[in-house]
């Protein structure tokens, strides 16, 4: 979240990719530094034990969650 929100205050639009378990502490970054419902996609977790197949599966769907999320603030 802190990488996500920095690149955009220089200008890059980001989205944060977390684990379900961090829901609440991406949510209360946000809040923090002034971004309240600043959006981020959410993938399982953990992630530490997965195997590269289980990876490429979490990053596909987390990539077509975060296309629109990046082309709907640029368009």
């Amino acid at each position: 979240m802190h990488d996500s929100i920095e690149a955009e205050r220089l200008g890059i639009p980001s989205v944060a990719v977390i684990t379900e378990r961090f829901v609440r502490s991406a949510e209360v970054v946000g809040e923090l530094n002034g971004l309240p419902g600043y959006p981020f996609v959410v993938i399982g977790h953990p992630v530490a034990n997965d195997d590269d197949a289980a990876l490429r599966e979490k990053a596909q769907a987390a990539a077509r969650e975060i296309v629109p999320l990046l082309t709907a603030r640029n368009g």
